[in-house]
């Protein structure tokens, strides 16, 4: 009785995880892709942004209008994020040697993923899609860790 559950069991995870398409290259890939958005600005690097980022992709966060002290959405696209990592960090004083990156996988559900980027000032939630065999970054929301702040 004991091992027809445990076959059952095995069958149903095994099931589910195909069922789900993520695999251990999956995570490696979607990992990579987040690591590539932080680190293309860390090593002045806009190839290596252009590997992570849809064309599409749009970055969000609040902000606050200085005069009338309302907040607002702002957004930033590829173009200007691909620009960005070209020129932000040239003088490499922007970061600290050995700058925070953490990645955490929130979900994986077969062509999307939700990911949560820590990084030394800021918070990125992501949702990253796999089209065509790659996962890109298609959204990204974002927050510096002291919100009043900025």
């Amino acid at each position: 009785m004991k091992r027809s559950f445990i076959l059952t069991t095995t069958f149903f995870l095994l099931l589910t995880f195909y069922l789900q398409g993520q695999t251990p290259k999956d995570s490696l890939e979607i990992k990579q892709a987040a690591l590539d958005y932080i680190e293309s600005q860390h090593l002045g690097k806009p190839e290596q942004f252009e590997r992570s980022a849809h064309p599409r992709m749009v970055k969000r966060t609040f902000w606050t209008h200085k005069k009338t002290g309302k907040e607002y959405l702002r957004e930033t696209f590829t173009d200007a994020m691909t620009l960005l990592a070209e020129t932000y960090n040239q003088n490499g004083d922007k970061f600290p040697e050995n700058p925070k990156k953490e990645v955490i996988i929130l979900d994986v559900y077969d062509k999307t993923a939700s990911v949560k980027l820590i990084a030394d000032d800021w918070i990125d939630y992501m949702h990253i899609v796999k089209l065509n065999g790659k996962w890109q970054i298609v959204n990204v929301l974002w927050q510096f860790n002291n919100s009043e702040d900025h």
